[in-house]
């Protein structure tokens, strides 16, 4: 069975009113224990991720910044949070959370976050809900390390990652790719290595079809050691802030292809949940449990 990062840490608590969907966190994995997906002794509950590690991927000077609550009025709008040391708290486990799920998944073949997936955070600020990048935190981490030499980052997000297409522009050891509403936040966005900007609207079969043609060439140029997965659920027509309209069928063959590719070269993959802010949350919970039904399939 793999194992599953959750931390009451994820949970931190927003001011009424918010638009992000912060209680998913709790809800996922009560979901996954209820029907019996997962056990208690599947989760494990990450420490906090250390400042000079943290410093391979963000700068010092922001890292100050946040440690010390004296983000500019226009940073702190940007990231859309009203900051607190208990939010930075949540950031640094829920990084620590990714990375240490890639050492899972280098053990055992996939290893899932309940929470990560913040790639709109650069080296030195934060955007759209994201101060720390995770999955860059992680690949930066195993590099240095010398864990692996090759790194690919397949984003799914119905946005573009925009903060880790631009940490990694100059690093030919991690491959940044994302699939991601054209029409949509990041308005301005960066260039990762492969960028699949798709028309508003986009359906199952197209948006299958793209995948089914863009990923295999990218998993033969490329051949990562690795791969981070950023499956968030905000592809779903449903999706207040998507654009797209994939169905549920639709988000689980995406999450089939990539897990299916991964296991047949027989690359580790590490998930992290991403977006989803449908206005039912049981659809956000079903949506991304059922990445964790479909990863069980395929690697156990």
């Amino acid at each position: 069975m793999f194992k599953i990062a959750f931390s009451p840490l994820y949970q931190h608590p927003l001011p009424a009113g918010h638009r992000f969907p912060m209680e998913k966190y709790d809800l996922i994995p009560k979901q996954l224990l209820y029907e019996g997906i997962i056990q208690e002794s599947d989760l494990f509950e990450p420490t906090l991720a250390q400042t000079e590690d943290i410093l391979h991927t963000h700068s010092a000077n922001y890292l100050r910044h946040l440690d010390e609550l004296t983000l500019d009025a226009s940073a702190i709008r940007r990231i859309g949070f009203p900051i607190s040391k208990a939010l930075i708290e949540r950031e640094k486990c829920l990084i620590q959370g990714t990375l240490d799920c890639a050492y899972f998944a280098l053990q055992d073949g996939v290893a899932m976050n309940i929470a990560g997936g913040t790639h709109h955070a650069f080296a030195d600020r934060g955007e759209g809900f994201c101060l720390l990048n995770d999955m860059a935190y992680a690949a930066n981490m195993l590099l240095v390390q010398q864990k692996v030499k090759r790194i690919l980052i397949v984003d799914l997000d119905v946005h573009q990652g925009n903060g880790t297409a631009a940490i990694f522009k100059d690093n030919p050891a991690v491959y940044t790719m994302s699939m991601h509403a054209g029409d949509n936040y990041p308005f301005h966005k960066e260039v990762s290595d492969l960028d699949i900007p798709l028309k508003a609207g986009t359906n199952d079969a197209s948006y299958i079809s793209l995948l089914q043609e863009h990923l295999p060439l990218v998993l033969s140029t490329h051949k990562p050691d690795i791969i981070f997965y950023l499956c968030g659920v905000d592809v779903l027509a449903s999706d207040k802030l998507g654009k797209l309209n994939l169905s549920m069928q639709g988000c689980k063959i995406r999450d089939e292809i990539v897990f299916n590719s991964a296991k047949a070269l027989q690359i580790p993959v590490v998930c992290a949940m991403g977006g989803g802010y449908s206005p039912r949350i049981s659809d956000i919970v079903d949506a991304h449990c059922q990445t964790f039904k479909v990863a069980q399939n395929i690697f156990f």
